[in-house]
Formats: structure tokens, C-alpha cells, sequence
């Protein structure tokens, strides 16, 4: 009870200062036309649909600013705060991947725009004011009412994320989703293959079986997974011979286990089949060397479709799940592959390599119909407007000045 209490106080006391400082600074600086602030309390560096983004902006245009924590308990120093709210007061642009609370905070000026890239295609387990009509007792983030921008991986799917984020869905438009763009670059593709072949090469001479299921409960800070659904004697058992086993858990899993300074499971006697590349914050660069996905309710099964291999939906708990967080659409709206809910089934599964082509066109056609591989451009275009060069244009000017 009394680190409940604390932690609201913080709270309180974080909203209070962030909003006397935001105020002040409205009086005495003005909003910067060419500012764009990329930030994100849920990772190191830039990576997902932001690296894509920055990437294609010229430094000659905008002035491009970067704050990055992995993890949301990682406190800032006095000076770094002081910076954030800086920024985000500053800002034209404020370009964001996840919820991030100090939007919530702030008062957003003429001229501003926050831009939502979501880390997640398609419309899978509901979030944000969505989960109000849920069995869920918990605090919506107000910042998302906020947004004047956000993009979907789909027309079908924009009603979603409107009603997710509490605004009107002519401020969500199907743009495609930027960081799939690579799974239409065959150049980018063999290279990343041999870069992630040479990081990894126990990957190579067997087929590689990617476990990322999503996280079990309310908020990334209690994020947690049933561990003992995963047997290691038993996949290795059934499987070693011809696979390698790798787990990729969400990251709130992931940050929540490094915090606790504790392992998800002791592989360590199967560890020539065994390995976690957890650490790896970005997981499409990995689905180009997965032969199998195993996953769950998370939205990884949007950008796998993309690679056109096996997938299997490993959900014990369907019911818990489905009456508690919930889904957009029907469960078998989602399905391109097999169901497991049970081990055996699970490795009967990953065996069969069932790639459901009838659900898997329908799938594609319902949640992924914007991602072409032009997604970067048609984001950058929207946000951005007339300012940005098409990738043709860009590449004459580079050319030009050769």
C-alpha cells in the first residue's frame, strides 16, 4: 500500500512540475517550424518505424532532436528533464512509437503535432480506450486525445486505432506501416541475412523457430508470461534435430526480467539449441531468418506475413485472454496457420509448416492491404507535406551531386 501511495505522489508531483515548467516556457519561446522530436520511453536507441522516418529526413530542413530510455522506470536527471519538456514545447513535430505519459502533461501549442507511429500493424488485442468497454480495471492514458496524427497498416482497421486513441479517424490514415518497407528490398534483405548469419551463426544450417508471444498483464510494468508452458526437455526431444529454438520476449517482458535480475527458464543443457535474442529491440530484421514463428495475440504476426512462412498460434488461454484484454475482431479473423494449445499440439504444429494460403490472402487483404513497400514515403509525405521529395527525386538530387 504505501509504494502505491509513492508512486501516485511521484506521479502527481512529475504532472505538477512538467506543467508549471511547460507553461513558463509557452511565454518565453516560441514553437520551432523545423523541430521534429523523436522519444521514447521504451528503447535505447532509434529503431521501428521512427528509424525509418529520421532516416529519410534531411538535417538541412528539419532539426532533429532524439530522447531515448529503454525502460520507463529510468529516471531522468533534473538537467535532462528540463530538456524533454524543452523539446516537447519547442517542437513542430513530436514523433512517438508507444504511449508515452508526458503528453498527458503538456498543453499542446498552434502549430504542434504529435504524431503517432505505433509499434504495432494491424488491429490485434485492444488497447487504449478501447479496453474502457472491457473487463479491465485500469487508467487510460489522457495523452492519447492528443494526437493529431497516426498511422494503420490498413483502411479496414482505422476505426480502430481511432477509437483506441479517442480521436477521429480522419487523423488516422492508411499509410502503411514504414519499417516494413524492408520486406520488399531484396538488397536489404541478403544483407541483413548475412549480417545476422555472421552475429549468429549457430542460426545457419538448421531452421530457426522464432517464440514471441506477447506479454500477460495490465501494463508493460507487471508484464509477465507463463513460463512453465515451455518445456525444454520436450522440444529439444522432439525438434533439435532439425531446428534451432530462439526466444524473442516483448520487451516490458523482458525489461521486467533484467529488473529482476532472473532468468525466464535455465536452457543452459540444451544450449546448442536453446538461445535468446531478447536483447535485439527490433524483431523484423530476425523474422527474415525465421523459418517458424510460434506467437500468441502479439501484432509480430502482422509483419511476418510479409516473410510468407509457416506461423503458429501457441494460445492456452484464449478465453482468459479474449474476456480480459480482448480483441479487435473475431480470434479466427487472425488465423493464417495452425492453433496449438497444448505442447504436443504446439510441436505437432512446427512440424506441419500449414501455411493456410485461402486465410492467409484474406488476412492480408483485411490488415496489411497499405504495406507495399512505399510506406515510408506516403508517412513522411503525410506528416511532413510538400516538403518531402519522393524517393525518386531524392535519388536524382543524390545522384546529381555526385
Amino acid at each position: 500500500m504505501n509504494s502505491i501511495i509513492t508512486g501516485r505522489m511521484t506521479r502527481l508531483i512529475t504532472a505538477a512540475l512538467f506543467s508549471a515548467v511547460n507553461r513558463i516556457l509557452i511565454i518565453f519561446k516560441k514553437v520551432d517550424p523545423g523541430k521534429v522530436f523523436f522519444v521514447s520511453d521504451v528503447r535505447e536507441e532509434i529503431g521501428g518505424n521512427m528509424e525509418f522516418i529520421y532516416r529519410w529526413l534531411s538535417e538541412d530542413d528539419y532539426d532533429i532532436v532524439t530522447d531515448f530510455r529503454a525502460d520507463r522506470r529510468i529516471r531522468r536527471s533534473f538537467r535532462q528533464y528540463f530538456r524533454l519538456i524543452y523539446n516537447m514545447t519547442t517542437c513542430h513535430y513530436m514523433l512517438l512509437e508507444d504511449y508515452f505519459r508526458y503528453t498527458s502533461y503538456m498543453k499542446v501549442r498552434k502549430g504542434q503535432e504529435i504524431v503517432q507511429l505505433w509499434h504495432g500493424a494491424g488491429a490485434y488485442k485492444k488497447f487504449g480506450f478501447s479496453r474502457m468497454n472491457g473487463n479491465e480495471n485500469i487508467r487510460i492514458h489522457k495523452g492519447y486525445r492528443k494526437y493529431s496524427k497516426a498511422i494503420v497498416s490498413a483502411e479496414s482497421i482505422r476505426k480502430c486505432y481511432a477509437e483506441a486513441f479517442g480521436i477521429t479517424p480522419d487523423k488516422v490514415r492508411p499509410t502503411g506501416i514504414p519499417r516494413t518497407d524492408i520486406f520488399f528490398d531484396e538488397d536489404y534483405k541478403k544483407r541483413k541475412k548475412a549480417e545476422i548469419y555472421e552475429l549468429y551463426p549457430y542460426l545457419m544450417g538448421k531452421k530457426v523457430i522464432l517464440f514471441a508471444p506477447t506479454y500477460r498483464g495490465l501494463r508493460a510494468d507487471d508484464a509477465a508470461y507463463d513460463f512453465d508452458r515451455i518445456v525444454p526437455e520436450k522440444f529439444f526431444r522432439e525438434l533439435s534435430d532439425e531446428y534451432v529454438f530462439v526466444f524473442k520476449w516483448h520487451p516490458a517482458t523482458y525489461n521486467n526480467l533484467r529488473a529482476e535480475e532472473k532468468n525466464a527458464y535455465e536452457p543452459e543443457e540444451y544450449r546448442d539449441f536453446f538461445h535468446d535474442l531478447s536483447q535485439i529491440r527490433d524483431i523484423n530484421d530476425l523474422l527474415l531468418v525465421t523459418d517458424v514463428l510460434i506467437t500468441d495475440y502479439s501484432s509480430v504476426i502482422f509483419d511476418y506475413l510479409l516473410v510468407d512462412r509457416p506461423v503458429v498460434y501457441y494460445i492456452y488461454d484464449r478465453e482468459d485472454y479474449e474476456n480480459g484484454r480482448g480483441l479487435y475482431f473475431d480470434f479466427d479473423t487472425y488465423v493464417y496457420g495452425r492453433v496449438a494449445r497444448t505442447q504436443d499440439q504446439l510441436v505437432e504444429a512446427v512440424k506441419a509448416g500449414d501455411m493456410c494460403e485461402e486465410k492467409r490472402s484474406a488476412f492480408r487483404n483485411m490488415f496489411m492491404s497499405a504495406c507495399d513497400g512505399n510506406s515510408t514515403e506516403r508517412t513522411c509525405r503525410w506528416i511532413f507535406g510538400s516538403r518531402q521529395e519522393t524517393a525518386d527525386e531524392k535519388e536524382r538530387r543524390n545522384g546529381s551531386a555526385l
